[in-house]
């Protein structure tokens, strides 16, 4: 049984969350939290002053004997020769590099492209964005000598050498980056070249599940981090048939798999997990957000915007709501807009609008749901995560429109306490992580409204793109 404190970070898009655990039970000791600047490209120093914030927060890491990061995939971070950014990070909502996305896969071929690294690279990705840069950005491109994650920036600051050889990584988040391969475990040198123009470049070692990863100058051990989706998978101990939707920024569906998937048409992101199996998965640009925006536009909070679609019918009436509100990753529409169907004078009521909007929101998360499975992906379990899972109509529709059962846990600090089981992990030697206790869960159960779907299918191609 291994003895002592340990920490796990979670560097979201929004923000650093830290917890701080006991590392043989992973009884919470106490935790921190500061904020990110919103926005999609971002300068890493923010990521860094508000770690240190959150750190501070906790109380500090005198007593602890580990850290791990997890961290928000895919943002391109550029560093020169000296280690110093090269320009401030762009993020995995920034679709800028949607063009380019098309043009690697035109290059490459989407069929050679899935194979190599098990996805079709989407706007997200940091391999598109590295096309873009050197497209549009060649001075940028040229002084660039080592390009990382952001999970991955945080940890080598943590390190505190300052020397480009000590960047590391994990499969979990390098399986994002589109010049990785979660089968081999290795890099795409073509791919890296492809897209920057070069293959000189440095980029991080990629560490086992459990390998150090060094230590911080005060004698911290380092595990290697993780992706923020596998992050959260490890902190529900999510095992082969366990799927987790988180609703954060993004909708996300990912499910623990012992075989890979390879998809050409880019629905299904063949990743890796922090456990050493594979975490197909897809995710939408679009899903807490959808609740803000149209608790915006009724001018009320979260549990009346609840309230309010748990008094709608099924169906909102036939009120659909398509939710690309800052254009869509899956299907893969960077220029769409978000489109309302079916006003009439008994469905222009509040309550209709809500509901519409829940069901919108869960209607792209079933079509997730349903790629996995076509793929053959096995579903012994649905958990359903993130700061939109908090809303009760949003967990009591869930079933009905996924077809599942799902559990809601008690609201925590997932990503974290994923990197905080990492860190355990990699403190005690272990051939597995920890056996920690996983939160209680609410279970949500009703019948399954195919109609919802059917309705939400017919109308969803009926976007538009932006103006201008």
């Amino acid at each position: 049984m291994t003895a002592g404190l340990v920490a796990g970070v979670d560097s979201s898009t929004q923000g650093c969350s830290i917890v701080i655990r006991d590392a043989a039970n992973g009884a919470l000791v106490r935790e921190g939290r500061a904020k990110h600047p919103a926005g999609t490209e971002v300068d890493p120093a923010a990521w860094w002053d508000a770690l240190q914030d959150a750190i501070a927060a906790a109380g500090g890491l005198a007593d602890v004997a580990a850290i791990a990061v997890a961290g928000q995939q895919h943002g391109m971070v550029c560093l020169d020769a000296d280690g110093e950014v090269v320009r401030p990070a762009l993020l995995w909502n920034d679709t800028r590099s949607a063009a380019a996305a098309d043009d690697l896969a035109a290059e490459y071929g989407a069929k050679a492209l899935a194979e190599a690294t098990g996805s079709l690279p989407l706007a997200a990705f940091t391999v598109t964005k590295l096309r873009w840069l050197a497209t549009n950005e060649p001075e940028n491109a040229a002084r660039t000598a080592a390009v990382c994650l952001p999970h991955d920036w945080l940890t080598w600051k943590l390190r505190g050498t300052g020397d480009l050889a000590d960047l590391i990584t994990d499969r979990s988040d390098a399986s994002g980056t589109g010049y990785f391969s979660g089968v081999t475990n290795s890099y795409v040198p073509e791919l890296l070249e492809l897209a920057l123009g070069r293959s000189d470049v440095v980029l991080p070692r990629v560490l086992g599940p459990s390998e150090q990863a060094g230590r911080t100058p005060d004698g911290v051990l380092l595990g290697p981090g993780a992706g923020d989706n596998a992050g959260a998978a490890l902190g529900l101990g999510a095992a082969e048939g366990d799927v987790v939707i988180s609703l954060g920024t993004s909708g996300v569906v990912s499910a623990v798999s012992a075989t890979p998937t390879s998809d050409e048409t880019g629905i299904i992101a063949g990743f890796a997990s922090a456990t050493g199996e594979h975490l197909p998965l897809v995710c939408t640009l679009n899903a807490a957000r959808v609740l803000d925006a149209t608790a915006t536009v009724l001018g009320v909070d979260h549990a009346e915007l609840a309230r309010l679609a748990l008094t709608a019918p099924a169906g909102a009436g036939g009120l659909v709501l398509v939710p690309y509100l800052e254009g869509e990753r899956t299907p893969n529409k960077p220029d769409a807009t978000g489109s309302l169907h079916g006003l009439t004078l008994g469905t222009s009521t509040p309550a209709h609008l809500a509901r519409a909007a829940a069901e919108g929101l869960l209607c792209g998360l079933a079509d997730a749901l349903d790629a996995l499975v076509e793929a053959g992906v096995p579903v012994r379990r649905v958990f359903l995560v993130g700061g939109a899972a908090r809303s009760d109509a949003v967990a009591s529709i869930a079933p009905a429109v996924l077809g599942h059962p799902v559990l809601r846990p008690t609201p925590g600090e997932y990503v974290a306490d994923g990197a905080a089981r990492q860190a355990a992990w990699v403190l005690s030697g272990a051939d597995r992580p920890p056996q920690w206790s996983v939160a209680d869960a609410e279970r949500f159960e009703a019948e399954p409204r195919p109609a919802v779907r059917e309705r939400y299918a017919a109308v969803r191609e009926l976007t538009a793109p932006r103006w201008g």
